[in-house]
C-alpha cells in the first residue's frame, strides 16, 4: 500500500503542476494548443488516505488524463463497478490493487514518452537547438514588471512538440496499453471545477494600429537594451508594457489634435463650480435648523441638506454697501406734482435725453376669443403730439416702442407693510441722495444725484420686485437684517459656497418675488434705502408695431390723429399663493385694456376715456425695420404674436401694385377659431398671401413643418436677388425648429451637405436676406447699475 500511495502522490504532484502550467502558459506567437505539454488532473493525494475512497459498492473516483490538444484527451472510467472488481469493498484487496497499478504506471509511462519524444521528434523545419534559441529569444523580448510572479510557479514549456498525426497516434497507442478498457456506456468525466481549453475565454484581439505600435516600441527597447544584462529569474509580464516614459505616452496619445486632450475647467455660468460640500456635524453637537412654518417658505422648495445652526459656511459674499440715503426735503427745494398712479417721475429717462411720453389710449380690444390659452390685446396709441427728437427719426414699419410699466399698487403697499413703514411716510416727499450711478434714471449719466421723490414712487417705477430672480447680494442683505437665528442661517447658507446648489435651484424655478421672500422670512425687516440698492432696475418693455404707421394715421377721426398699433400677449406664470400672476409689462397693459373695454361697454365714448400709456419711440433701427425693403419677394414666418409686425409689412406691400404678389405669410397658431390674430385685417388678397398653420386642430402641424412643405417657395425666394425671409417668434422651440427646417430645404433643393446648408443660411443672415428675431412682446432687456 505504501508503494501505491507513493505512486499516486507522484502522479498527483506532477499532474497539478502541469495543469496549472498549461493554464498560465500565455506568450506571444504560440497559439497552437499542440505546442503545450500534457497535463494531469488526478485526485488529491489526501483523498487516498480516506478509507471511504473505495466504497462498499466498489466505486473508485476517477481522475482525468487531459491534454490541451483535444485529439489527445483520454479519460479513465468514472467507476469500477462490480463487473470489473467483483464487488471488492476494500483497497487492500489484491484484485483491486492490480487494477489500480496500471493507472499509476500509465502516468509514469506518459511522462517518460513525453520527455523522450521531445528529443526524438523535433519541430519540422528546425533543429532542436534552433527551436530552443528561438523560444528563449521570444521570452527575452517580452518585458517584465515588478509585480510579475516568480518563475517557479509555472513550468517551462517544451521546445519540441509532436505535430505529425502518426506521432500522436503512436503516443495514444502507447498509453492505451497501460489502461483498462472503457465500458460501452462509459464516457469521459471531468472533475468538478475543470474545463476544456475550448471553453476557456480567449484574449480579445487588439487594434492592428496598437499592435504595430507595441511591436515598434518593443523593437526600440530591444535595440537600446542590447548590451544590458538581463536579470535572471524574472517571469514575463502578462500585460505588455507599452509606455515607460513621457515620450512613449506622447506617441500613443498624439499631439493633442487627434489624440487625448485635457478638458479644461470652464464655468458654465450656473455657479455649480463654486459649490462646496456641507460638513456634517457630530451627533452630539448637531442642532438642526428649524425652517419657517409658512406657505411662502414651503413654496421656495429649498433643499437645505444637513444644515445645522453650527454648520460652518465658507465663501459667503460680503454685505453689499448702501449707496443711497433718504434725507428730509429742504424747504428751498420745489416739491414736484405726484404722478405715481399713471406716469413715472421726470428723472426716469429710458430714452435719454428725452423724457417719457404719455400717450393717450385711443382704442383697445381683445384679439383672441374666450377659451384661448393666452390672451392677446390690440392697442391704438395716439402719438399725434409726440415731440420731435431731431433728425429724421420717425415711427417706421417693423419698428418697436418702449413702454414703462409700473409695479401694481397693491404689491407696493404690501411691501411697505412688510417693511413696517408707516402709511404717513409712504407719500411724504424726501430727498434721495445717491453716491454715483445711473439709478434711478435708467439711462442717465453716472453721477451723484439729489432728487425729490417719495418712497412709493421709488418702489412703483424704479425697482423690479417680481420679474428677476433674487441675487446673492440680496439674500446676504436679508440675512443681515434677519433677527431669527434659523432664518439668518438659511439666508446665509444661500449666499455661501455650501448653498450654491440650493441657490441655483431658487433661480432656475419660477422667480421668487420680493414679497415671497419677505413672507418666507418674516423676521427680516431691511431698511428701505439699503434694500433699494440691491434690487434690479425696473426696465421698459419693448413691443413691435403691428401695423404701418402711415396707414394707421389715416384711420383716426376728423381731426386726423396719428396712431400707432401694437399687439401684446399676456404671459402668466404660477403664483406661490395659487393661481397665476401676469408679467409686469403685459399685466399692466391688460389692466389698461380691461379698463378701457369696461368703460366702453358702459356707454362712455372712447374720446372721453382718459387712459394714458407711458411710452417712448425706440428701436426703430431693429433688424425687422432695417432689412425691410419696398420690393423683392418676401416670406414672413411667425407664430403667435410674432406675426403681428408682419401685418405692417403686408399693408405696405399691398399699397404697391407691383409687389402685391411678392409677399407670403406663414402664421403658426394653436386653434384658428380661438387664436388667429387679425383675421380679415391684412388687406386685399389675404387668402393668397397668408396661410394659417394650426398645431392643435386640423392637420396638427407646426409652422416649421409647413416650411418644409413649401420648400419650392422658400428656395425660390432665397435665391432671388432681393429675396428676404423673416422669422419672428420665440427663439426657443419655434425659432430653432424653423431654422432646422430651412437647413433641410437647402439640403433637398440645393443639393448641399448639411454643414454646407448651415453655412449657406449663415451667409444669408450676414447678407441681410435671412432675418430671425425674437418677438418684442417677449423681449425685455435688463441693465445693472453702474
Amino acid at each position: 500500500m505504501d508503494v501505491v500511495r507513493t505512486m499516486y502522490r507522484a502522479g498527483v504532484g506532477v499532474g497539478i503542476t502541469g495543469h496549472r502550467g498549461d493554464r498560465e502558459r500565455k506568450f506571444s506567437g504560440e497559439t497552437d494548443p499542440g505546442r503545450a505539454g500534457a497535463s494531469f488532473s488526478p485526485l488529491s493525494a489526501e483523498l487516498l488516505r480516506d478509507p471511504e475512497l473505495v466504497g462498499h459498492n466498489g466505486r473508485l473516483e476517477s481522475y482525468l488524463f487531459s491534454c490541451p490538444n483535444p485529439r489527445w484527451s483520454l479519460a479513465f472510467p468514472s467507476t469500477i463497478t462490480s463487473s470489473h472488481t467483483g464487488g471488492l469493498p476494500h483497497l487492500h484487496s489484491l484484485d483491486a490493487f492490480f487494477r489500480v497499478v496500471p493507472w499509476t504506471l500509465g502516468c509514469l509511462i506518459t511522462l517518460l514518452l513525453q520527455a523522450a519524444m521531445a528529443d526524438v521528434y523535433p519541430v519540422r523545419g528546425q533543429n532542436t537547438a534552433a527551436a530552443t534559441d528561438q523560444a528563449q529569444t521570444q521570452r527575452d523580448h517580452i518585458p517584465t514588471s515588478p509585480t510579475s510572479r516568480p518563475p517557479n510557479l509555472v513550468l517551462e514549456e517544451h521546445e519540441g512538440v509532436v505535430e505529425h498525426e502518426s506521432e500522436q497516434q503512436l503516443f495514444q497507442d502507447a498509453v492505451s496499453l497501460c489502461l483498462p478498457p472503457l465500458a460501452a456506456t462509459d464516457s469521459p468525466t471531468y472533475p468538478s471545477g475543470s474545463s476544456s481549453d475550448s471553453d476557456a475565454p480567449s484574449t480579445p484581439r487588439t487594434d492592428p494600429q496598437v499592435d504595430d505600435l507595441i511591436r515598434k516600441l518593443e523593437l526600440e527597447a530591444s535595440l537600446s537594451d542590447e548590451d544590458t544584462p538581463k536579470a535572471s529569474g524574472q517571469r514575463r509580464a502578462s500585460t505588455v508594457l507599452i509606455s515607460q516614459n513621457d515620450d512613449h505616452a506622447r506617441r500613443i496619445l498624439g499631439d493633442g489634435h487627434d489624440g487625448t486632450t485635457l478638458v479644461e475647467k470652464v464655468c458654465c455660468g450656473g455657479g455649480c463650480c463654486q459649490m462646496q460640500a456641507l460638513a456634517i456635524d457630530q451627533p452630539l453637537c448637531y442642532e438642526p435648523v428649524m425652517t419657517p412654518d409658512n406657505n411662502a417658505f414651503r413654496s421656495l422648495r429649498l433643499q437645505l441638506g444637513p444644515l445645522s445652526l453650527s454648520s460652518e459656511l465658507t465663501n459667503t459674499i460680503d454685505l453689499p454697501p448702501q449707496t443711497i440715503s433718504f434725507l428730509p426735503l429742504p424747504s428751498s427745494m420745489e416739491i414736484p406734482e405726484s404722478t405715481v398712479e399713471y406716469h413715472p417721475p421726470q428723472f426716469v429717462m429710458p430714452h435719454h435725453p428725452f423724457t417719457v411720453y404719455s400717450s393717450q389710449l385711443h382704442h383697445a380690444r381683445e384679439l383672441t376669443k374666450p377659451g384661448a390659452e393666452r390672451r392677446t390685446y390690440h392697442f391704438d396709441l395716439d402719438v399725434t403730439d409726440y415731440p420731435a427728437e431731431g433728425g429724421s427719426v420717425d415711427f417706421v414699419v417693423g419698428g418697436a416702442i418702449g413702454i414703462c410699466a409700473p409695479n401694481e399698487a397693491h404689491i407696493v403697499d404690501e411691501i411697505l407693510d412688510l417693511l413696517l413703514i408707516p402709511r404717513v411716510l409712504r407719500d411724504r416727499p424726501i430727498l434721495l441722495k445717491t453716491e454715483g450711478s445711473r439709478w434711478p434714471t435708467i439711462w442717465g449719466d453716472e453721477q451723484a444725484r439729489e432728487l425729490a421723490t417719495t418712497r412709493r414712487e421709488l418702489l412703483t417705477w424704479c425697482v423690479d420686485v417680481q420679474s428677476i430672480a433674487p441675487t446673492k447680494p440680496l439674500l446676504r442683505l436679508l440675512a443681515e437684517y434677519a433677527t431669527g437665528e434659523n432664518e439668518k442661517k438659511i439666508l446665509t447658507f444661500l449666499s455661501s459656497a455650501q448653498g450654491q446648489g440650493a441657490f441655483c435651484d431658487l433661480r432656475t424655478g419660477s422667480y421668487a418675488t420680493l414679497i415671497q421672500l419677505l413672507q418666507a422670512f418674516p423676521s427680516c425687516k431691511p431698511s428701505l434705502p439699503h434694500l433699494l440698492c440691491n434690487l434690479p432696475t425696473l426696465m421698459p418693455r419693448f413691443y413691435s408695431l403691428s401695423g404701418d404707421p402711415h396707414v394707421s394715421s389715416s384711420k383716426a377721426d376728423d381731426d386726423q390723429r396719428r396712431l400707432i398699433e401694437i399687439a401684446v400677449t399676456v404671459h402668466e406664470i404660477p403664483n406661490w399663493r395659487g393661481g397665476y400672476r401676469a408679467g409686469t409689462g403685459s399685466g399692466f397693459l391688460e389692466r389698461l385694456a380691461q379698463k378701457f373695454i369696461n368703460a366702453e361697454q358702459s356707454g362712455i365714448p372712447s374720446s372721453q376715456i382718459s387712459i394714458h400709456v407711458p411710452m417712448f419711440r425706440g428701436l426703430m433701427a431693429n433688424p425687422l425695420a432695417r432689412e425691410f425693403v419696398s420690393d423683392g419677394p418676401m416670406l414672413l414666418i411667425g407664430a403667435g404674436v410674432g406675426v403681428a409686425p408682419f401685418r405692417g409689412f403686408v399693408q405696405r406691400r399691398l399699397m404697391n401694385a407691383n409687389c402685391a404678389n411678392k409677399v407670403w405669410v406663414l402664421q403658426g397658431i394653436r386653434d384658428s377659431l380661438l387664436d388667429e390674430l387679425y383675421s380679415g385685417e391684412w388687406g386685399v388678397h389675404e387668402d393668397k398671401v397668408k396661410k394659417v398653420v394650426e398645431s392643435r386642430k386640423g392637420e396638427g402641424r407646426y409652422v416649421q413643418e409647413e416650411v418644409r412643405a413649401q420648400a419650392d417657395l422658400v428656395w425660390s425666394i432665397i435665391k432671388s436677388l432681393d429675396g428676404r425671409i423673416f422669422v419672428c417668434g420665440s427663439s426657443k422651440g419655434m425659432g430653432e425648429g424653423v431654422e432646422r427646417a430651412l437647413v433641410d430645404v437647402a439640403v433637398n433643393k440645393g443639393r448641399l451637405r448639411e454643414e454646407e446648408a448651415v453655412e449657406f443660411w449663415k451667409m444669408k443672415k450676414e447678407g441681410g436676406q435671412y432675418i430671425a428675431v425674437s418677438s418684442f412682446a417677449h423681449l425685455t432687456t435688463f441693465w445693472t447699475r453702474g
